[in-house]
């Protein structure tokens, strides 16, 4: 759990002080592991570098730096050391470092950074986790050479010039080609502007003990693809249809039966065992049409929905609803008739109930885009999208339920939950219909085997596979012009096989 835990930058200083003062590990101890991390590291990714520069604070994070510099030194490397400040104001572990840089013939350091070359490797040890201001004067001049020369950075703890709390960029921040963050993991590397900063992220635990975690609760946890088994566990000979569940699809106003089509497809790809349509007349018969495995039912009144709601074990309600009086009505028969189902509710069901609230079933799964959560809290997109953690947390307090918060980074989160965060996904995502597809991938998740583990575990394995489906359907289509159906092809080689 540490290691996938998010804490804020203020929490991760109490640990290291719990290691220090508790788990007997001296402060320098623990630079001196970070920063071989961190050399590790760039010898693994440029191996032949012909000359490194280290950009360094006069705090902690500088002092990382010196250490990483000296290490580099010893071993033979071309190292430019380029330290913000006198050195002997330096103080604490960073004067030990400075210290042990000396002891082994460093040379002194130099003001200012001379012309960098697109064959060097940066070393950002400027500011790491503790800044709190825009960054100005000579930082700031020194990001942007470097972000201007293009040449491969390797970002200590924390790119300089991002907020290790918010992910917002405080002025002018670096543009890190992979960013070694140490102790534990921070939630700004995963927030707001990180994404364009950070590069990619790795982690190193300095061996600080378990321990010194006792004291601190984390703010969230990242998800990998270990969620996916928990929403699709294995299967045995002996199964059959009956054990994978039966989804009902509820959507498809007049002339929008596209969307219910794709989340039927989806659940069909995810195992599900029977998926049936609950759409309307108009369009009713045509859809086995397109996807003959498919059971279609043309609903004219709601009341109707009764019957099909019973024989089946999970409802996804919303896609391509519409929000006439007829889906007004679809939606209220389904909050009615599936108390003891489980309940997806995305697409125009958000906006039907952000309009006029209604009673929703015990097991109910909200999947909102930021306008649908705006929507739903009464608020502005722009506001969801600053906060997207807060939002979250709103979002399960107003309505009660799991919430599946979409976008750049899906979260997830539940009632005395810890949210947790989906890092995986592209830009050629963000297109009409990819919200259908997990819907439908929901509903069917929900309905089969699964149906007996936490419906939230359930919930974050299936968003996990929507993303990583997303990611592989990118790498054989591309990003641009990437389609649901695209998405739904890639499903079986992420699905876990029996």
């Amino acid at each position: 759990m540490t290691e996938l835990a998010l804490y804020l930058p203020v929490d991760v200083r109490r640990i290291d002080t719990a290691a220090i003062e508790h788990c007997g590990i001296p402060a320098y101890r623990l630079m001196q592991r970070a920063a071989a991390a961190a050399y590790r590291e760039l010898r693994r990714r440029w191996p032949t570098a012909g000359r490194v520069v280290v950009l360094a604070g006069s705090g902690n994070n500088g002092g990382d730096g010196v250490e990483l510099a000296r290490l580099a030194r010893a071993d033979g490397v071309n190292v430019h050391l380029v330290l913000n400040g006198d050195p002997a104001q330096l103080s604490g572990t960073a004067a030990d470092a400075w210290a042990a840089w000396q002891a082994d013939g460093g040379e002194d350091p130099v003001a200012v950074p001379d012309d960098l070359h697109a064959d060097d490797v940066v070393v950002d040890a400027l500011f790491g986790t503790g800044l709190s201001r825009a960054v100005d004067a000579e930082p700031a001049q020194w990001i942007a050479a470097v972000n201007a020369t293009g040449c491969p950075v390797l970002a200590l703890d924390c790119p300089s010039g991002l907020d290790a709390a918010t992910g917002e960029v405080l002025g002018v921040a670096i543009r890190a080609t992979v960013t070694v963050t140490f102790i534990a993991r921070k939630l700004g590397l995963y927030l707001a502007d990180a994404a364009t900063c950070v590069g990619e992220r790795v982690f190193a635990d300095c061996d600080v003990p378990i321990e010194a975690f006792d004291a601190v609760e984390p703010v969230a946890r990242l998800l990998d693809d270990g969620a996916l088994r928990l929403a699709w566990p294995p299967r045995s000979p002996q199964q059959h249809k009956g054990h994978f569940g039966h989804v009902l699809i509820v959507g498809g106003q007049a002339g929008m039966p596209g969307a219910v089509l794709m989340a039927a497809r989806a659940a069909l790809r995810s195992g599900a065992g029977l998926v049936s349509v609950a759409t309307h007349p108009a369009h009713a018969a045509l859809l086995p049409l397109s996807q003959p495995e498919l059971m279609s039912h043309a609903i004219g009144d709601p009341a109707e929905l009764a019957t099909l709601i019973e024989s089946a074990t999970a409802v996804v309600c919303g896609p391509g609803l519409g929000q006439s009086d007829w889906a007004r009505g679809m939606l209220k028969a389904v909050c009615a008739a599936a108390e003891d189902r489980t309940v997806v509710l995305d697409a125009d069901a958000l906006n039907l109930l952000a309009g006029s609230p209604v009673d929703l079933p015990r097991q109910c799964v909200l999947t909102p885009h930021p306008g649908e959560a705006a929507r739903l809290l009464g608020a502005t997109t722009a506001t969801v999208q600053a906060d997207r953690l807060r939002a979250l947390s709103a979002l399960v307090t107003r309505w009660g339920r799991i919430v599946v918060l979409k976008g750049a980074g899906s979260w997830i989160g539940a009632p005395g939950s810890l949210p947790a965060l989906c890092t995986a996904g592209n830009p050629g995502m963000g297109t009409g219909g990819m919200g259908d597809v997990l819907s439908g991938m929901l509903g069917a998740t929900l309905a089969g085997p699964a149906r007996e583990a936490p419906v939230e575990s359930v919930v974050e394995g299936t968003v996990v596979a929507h993303a990583l489906a997303g990611d592989e359907a990118a790498v054989r289509q591309g990003q641009v012009g990437l389609l649901p159906s695209d998405l739904i092809d890639a499903l079986s080689r992420i699905v876990p096989r029996p």
